[in-house]
């Protein structure tokens, strides 16, 4: 029902102003939040404070008997005890959370088991107390979809022991319902059942039938990133297609910590699908593919030393791709030539310990972890013909990312990366990659942000196409609207925040946003570039902070200014995202 009648409503653009009057109803509490509220600087190293403690958690109090950080560590302390504490998904000690409702969702809810918990702290009873230890096993734990906020906090100091409590929080993790999104003028729903965190054990469970762009899906999911009592993961994944079928599996005992000295994994997967090129949003030509690839590693490191991590890794890839005619006569739908790389390989990878928090920057009334000191990667490998691959080639990859504290308001977070092969004579397949995205804290409820990135690729193989559209940036164009050698965009956001908490369950946000994007170079299957294409909107946000079903609703109405006369003048845009 609900897709029918927003199909209606995006062939009806005259009856926009008929509902202005509903959306500026809606999005009242976010203007007026933000209207009175006066600027001011915060410290560059803390979490960013909340506006209203009706919205927010708080981190446990540490005793005031206890010293501080820097006197635990010059006078030797040592772990005592640890407890672990997780905590309901509803507070009932607070009178609005408190209702029959609640307590029956915490009586329903399986809370994460302790020794879950346990598995993942990165200190025992008996060490020397280390703050960064702590800090560390924070962001782990907030790397869960299961849990909302983690703390570990000194609570007791005796005969040179500090006892430690985690504090975790946990999230609505049973989905059995039905999923609903529209974007780039299309429509996808689903009916899903899944657990992500069964029993209580960390563990993701899931079926579901998706009804998505290019094909349904009936899927098959099973994860668990601590197999047993370990920090081996596994990813598993069945999926009946439309179009075909997918099997994927993959083990793996990643550098979990900064401080992980080994590490090791395989993985497999076998895809065969219809692959289909776009053109102004509408399929232009589709063939057959059959994806089979195979992988294995093996990683060392020596850990953190001064603030530093260099970790190194050695692995085998088999990557194979063969493609067939559907019987598609249109030009598009040219068939690709069969590839095979079969390639040892050799990476490198540095990374600096500079990690901050910052809050209602991505997220509404979240703590969010930013990486702002350098990850370097390298990976160069060599596929042979000797090997069964399809040529000689040299295969490569590399990114980085830094982050700049440009003063007590402003960041910018730095990106590029790099992959493809060269073949002896030219660079094949290869694409560079940028990006930019910059803060301005404005105050505690408005953040202005503005992010640019570029991609350009050069002698793509036939069965890549960069496209650009509503699905990847470009919200007032259908999705897959223009395909070329390389694309850029341009995205301005006036982002507000607000203290409005309906049912307790949603943190209320909104944003005003202008999209800019062009492709670059020739598109092979299809209408060439167009030029700049540029789009104004606005959208309501809503923080999902009671389940780990996703993190912040994108409802937003997006206008294309200069698009052809087959584009409606308005884009419903309905999708989850894991960021404002």
């Amino acid at each position: 029902m609900a897709t029918n009648w927003s199909c209606w409503l995006l062939t009806k653009p005259n009856i926009l102003p008929a509902f202005a009057p509903l959306l500026a109803l809606l999005l009242a509490p976010v203007l007026a939040a933000a209207a009175d509220e006066t600027a001011a600087p915060t410290p560059a190293r803390t979490v960013l404070p909340s506006f209203s403690t009706r919205t927010s958690l708080e981190a446990p109090k540490r005793p005031e008997n206890i010293p501080d950080d820097a006197g635990l560590l010059s006078a030797g302390t040592l772990i005592g005890s640890i407890t672990v504490k997780p905590l309901d998904i509803f507070d009932t000690s607070i009178p609005e959370e408190n209702t029959a409702l609640f307590r029956l969702a915490n009586t329903l809810h399986i809370n994460t088991r302790a020794k879950t918990i346990e598995r993942q702290l990165l200190f025992e009873t008996g060490e020397a107390y280390d703050p960064r230890l702590l800090r560390e096993t924070e962001r782990l734990l907030r790397q869960t979809r299961y849990l909302r906020e983690a703390w570990v906090t000194p609570i007791a100091l005796q005969d040179g022991k500090v006892d430690l409590e985690v504090t975790t929080r946990d999230v609505w993790t049973l989905n059995p319902g039905i999923s609903f999104g529209r974007k780039g003028g299309k429509s996808t729903s689903g009916f899903e059942i899944e657990d992500l965190n069964l029993l209580g054990i960390g563990a993701q469970l899931s079926l579901s039938r998706r009804k998505e762009v290019d094909r349904t899906t009936d899927l098959l999911i099973y994860r668990d990133r601590q197999l047993g009592n370990t920090w081996w993961s596994i990813d598993a994944e069945l999926a009946d297609n439309s179009d075909g079928k997918r099997r994927a599996l993959e083990l793996d005992h990643r550098f979990y910590a900064l401080d992980t000295r080994r590490a090791g994994g395989v993985a497999f997967a076998d895809d065969t699908r219809i692959d289909s090129r776009y053109d102004l949003g509408q399929v232009v030509g589709q063939y057959a593919t059959e994806a089979k690839f195979a992988s294995a590693y093996a990683g060392w490191s020596k850990g953190l030393i001064d603030g530093e991590v260099l970790r190194y890794r050695v692995g085998i890839t088999q990557d194979e791709r063969r493609f067939d005619s559907i019987g598609d006569t249109r030009p598009g739908a040219a068939v690709p030539t069969d590839r095979k790389l079969v390639y040892p390989w050799v990476s490198m990878e540095w990374l600096q310990d500079e990690f901050r928090e910052a809050r209602n920057r991505d997220q509404i009334e979240r703590t969010e972890d930013f990486q702002y000191g350098w990850q370097v990667t390298g990976r160069l490998g060599y596929a042979a013909k000797s090997l069964g691959s399809s040529g000689n080639a040299l295969i490569f990859d590399a990114s980085a990312s830094h982050g700049i504290e440009l003063d007590g308001r402003s960041t910018l977070l730095l990106s590029a990366n790099a992959s493809g092969r060269h073949d002896g004579s030219d660079f094949l397949d290869t694409v560079i990659a940028g990006s930019a995205r910059y803060y301005r804290r404005q105050s505690q409820r408005r953040l202005w942000f503005a992010s640019l990135s570029l991609e350009q690729g050069h002698k793509l193989d036939p069965d890549r196409q960069i496209l650009l559209g509503g699905d990847n940036g470009l919200r007032g164009y259908p999705l897959r609207y223009q395909a070329g050698d390389g694309r850029w965009l341009l995205t301005l956001e006036q982002r507000f925040f607000t203290d409005w908490f309906p049912f307790r369950l949603v943190n209320v946000g909104g944003a005003i946003f202008a999209d800019a994007g062009g492709v670059l170079g020739s598109n092979p299957y299809g209408s060439q570039p167009r030029g700049v294409l540029t789009d104004v909107g606005i959208g309501l946000r809503l923080g999902n902070s009671r389940t780990a079903l996703g993190n912040v609703l994108h409802i937003d109405l997006a206008f294309p200014l200069n698009g052809d006369r087959s584009i409606n003048n308005m884009q419903l845009v309905i999708e989850t995202k894991s960021s404002f």
